[in-house]
């Protein structure tokens, strides 16, 4: 496709949904550089940086971190085309899958309307894979104290917990977005109060966690896609800003 115009930074975060500062941690990563810089030193990205930025936008979408995201564009047998088909294959599976939630969900709202007909448990879990899920919590937690203390601590939990526990992370993981966006310095006495809220918060809710094994467990979020893209579902990058802010806050309370 040929050349057609260049784009300012500005431009090319509105026409993607993006924010200027993902743009520039990718350009710091060198996941996305863009392909010029203006006289006066503007980052300047053309149609081609454009489409491996949406190589990259349905990559996170699909779960993939940013190191196989960058992979899979820099080798030289990438095709783009092939690469846009595959992806829509796979999007196309999860359309079905969600299809298939929903329906379940809607047998469940069913049921409850209903209170002379039993449960099919069997239907409203139909569309989940709970293979998944127990082979991931088996391998990250399944031998630790920690695992055992989660267990024993959230089996009494009722739905109102749950939502005061997820909304109480919610909080936690805006505050640290907006802290990133802020320019706040991992380093920073702002991002040492997040991390100890943080830390507070998995006490509370699920396990003793203590400085050090904080950043232990930061060393999970760098190392594992999984936990990187579940904290940068709050804000592109917030994964390698919230890992140095643990590290930093640990070396000051150990």
């Amino acid at each position: 496709m040929a050349k057609t115009k260049a784009y300012r930074i500005k431009e090319a975060a509105l026409i993607a949904g993006v924010s200027v500062r993902t743009l520039h941690y990718y350009d710091e990563i060198k996941l996305l550089t863009p392909s010029d810089r203006s006289a006066a030193g503007y980052r300047m990205y053309d149609d081609s940086d454009l489409l491996r930025l949406q190589q990259i936008l349905i990559g996170r979408s699909l779960g993939l971190a940013l190191e196989d995201i960058r992979r899979s564009l820099d080798d030289p047998a990438f095709d783009l085309a092939e690469s846009l088909r595959r992806q829509r294959n796979q999007l196309i599976e999860r359309v079905d899958e969600t299809h298939k939630m929903i329906a379940a969900i809607d047998r469940t709202l069913d049921d409850l309307a209903d209170r002379d007909r039993a449960v099919d448990f069997k239907l409203i879990f139909d569309g989940f894979d709970p293979a998944d899920h127990e082979e991931e919590v088996r391998t990250r937690w399944g031998e630790t104290n920690a695992y055992a203390q989660s267990a024993k601590r959230t089996k009494d939990y009722t739905e109102a917990d749950w939502r005061a526990m997820k909304a109480e992370a919610a909080e936690i993981w805006s505050a640290a977005a907006e802290a990133m966006h802020a320019a706040a310095a991992p380093t920073s006495e702002t991002a040492a109060d997040i991390v100890e809220r943080h830390r507070l918060h998995i006490c509370r809710w699920f396990y003793d966690l203590s400085p050090a094994m904080h950043a232990d467990l930061a060393d999970k979020w760098a190392a594992d896609e999984r936990f990187a893209a579940h904290i940068d579902k709050h804000t592109d990058g917030l994964t390698a800003w919230m890992v140095p802010a643990v590290k930093a806050a640990t070396r000051l309370r150990v």
